[in-house]
This record gives structure tokens, C-alpha cells and sequence, in this order.
């Protein structure tokens, strides 16, 4: 099994999931598009899609470069904590937006942890 790509392909599904309540809170609110504020539960489930469309920029590319030169289960497992970082960042930013830390930082160091993966797979293969 491709560990690597399954975690890829379930961050993007994660996305769209995000994606899915953050129409949902829209329908809640009422609030009609092009807006994006006047409902505070949909401004916070706005912020948790934006945020991992953000994040997902980064972790999508260095992820699969990091899979490319290093152990497979390796880099899955960093992924998977990335994952879990942002479900935990979701369920604490619409509940109380000042516990959206301990997600954030699970989410930013597996992140940072495969660009230097990442770098240091590409650095040793061209040197």
C-alpha cells in the first residue's frame, strides 16, 4: 500500500470535509455569498477551512517530496500526525478559537519536520 499518497489523498479530503461545514454553518447562518462575516460559528468554520487551505500549500508538496526519499511509513506517520492536528485545530477553533494552539502546532511541526525531510532528501541525492 501507497502510505504516502493515502495520507496525501485524505488530507484533500479533509479539505473538502471542512469545506462541507463550513456550508453548512453558511445555511445555519444565513449569511449569503460573497460574505464571509456577520455569524460568529461561520466565521470560526470559515477560518478552520481557509486556515487548512493555507496549510495545505506547504504539507501537500513536502510530503510527497519527503515519501520520495525516505521511509514510507516514516513519512505517513508524520502525516497522519498533521491530519490529527487539524481535526484537533478544527474541533478547538469552534469551540473556543484560544485553544486552536495545541492543533496549529501539531499541524505547523510535522509540516516543518518534512520540508527538512524533504530538503535534506534532495540535498543528499544532488551532492
Amino acid at each position: 500500500m501507497q502510505y504516502v499518497e493515502l495520507i496525501a489523498v485524505l488530507a484533500v479530503v479533509q479539505f473538502f470535509f471542512f469545506g462541507a461545514m463550513t456550508g453548512r454553518e453558511r445555511r445555519k447562518s444565513g449569511i449569503k455569498a460573497p460574505a464571509i462575516t456577520g455569524n460568529e460559528a461561520f466565521e470560526r468554520m470559515y477560518r478552520v477551512q481557509m486556515n487548512t487551505l493555507e496549510t495545505l500549500v506547504a504539507f501537500l508538496p513536502v510530503l510527497l517530496i519527503a515519501g520520495k526519499y525516505w521511509q514510507a511509513n516514516l513519512v505517513a506517520s508524520i502525516g497522519c500526525v498533521y491530519l490529527i492536528g487539524r481535526f484537533i485545530y478544527w474541533r478547538a477553533y469552534v469551540s473556543n478559537p484560544e485553544k486552536r494552539g495545541l492543533g496549529f502546532m501539531l499541524s505547523m511541526l510535522s509540516t516543518l519536520t518534512l520540508i527538512v525531510f524533504a530538503l535534506l532528501g534532495v540535498l543528499q541525492v544532488n551532492a
